[in-house]
């Protein structure tokens, strides 16, 4: 069933709508002699759009998140993060603050370096993500108090040690 408030097609003759008409009219006087600044300002504006668009004042760049010395640096730092929070043991009362600190560091590096087609392609960043997933899907599902079962944590640390390797051969 339609609404009543949509408008449909039908075949009744509609009626047009009175006009409106103002009950008050007032007068008033344009002065015609000074030029008003709005058609220079839309020329400036129209020029300058032209200029910054055309490509000679601001050429279009495609951007990349980093070098190659940035990311094996940043990949470096993450690992070691990682290292450091999954060796900490379970009654020390900074693992809470080690792991806030790995997922913001880990969601950070995930962000800058996964629209980056040229690294998708490496073995660093594959094994990389790979460790971070299972590291953060760790402390998601079962807390930053959680320790991380041996199998995990073993495969963790191969993960990220053929990532070191595959950066010193990238």
């Amino acid at each position: 069933m339609a609404s009543p408030t949509l408008l449909t097609p039908t075949s009744k003759p509609t009626t047009p709508l009175p006009s409106l008409k103002p009950k008050y009219t007032a007068t008033t006087t344009i002065n015609t002699t000074a030029q008003s600044p709005q058609p220079l300002r839309r020329h400036f504006l129209s020029l300058a759009t032209t200029a910054l668009s055309s490509g000679w004042l601001l050429p279009l760049m495609p951007a990349f998140a980093a070098s190659d010395e940035e990311y094996v640096k940043e990949t470096e730092q993450v690992i070691e993060k990682i290292r450091n929070t999954i060796n900490m043991p379970k009654t020390d009362p900074k693992v809470a603050d080690a792991v806030a600190e790995l997922r913001e560091a880990s969601n950070s590096w995930v962000a800058k370096y996964r629209r980056e087609k040229a690294l998708l392609g490496r073995a660093s960043f594959r094994d990389m993500y790979s460790a971070l997933n299972a590291v953060s899907g760790h402390y998601i599902s079962f807390g930053p108090s959680a320790p991380i079962p041996a199998k995990r944590k073993q495969r963790i640390l191969e993960e990220m040690e053929t990532a070191e390797k595959a950066l010193l051969r990238d």
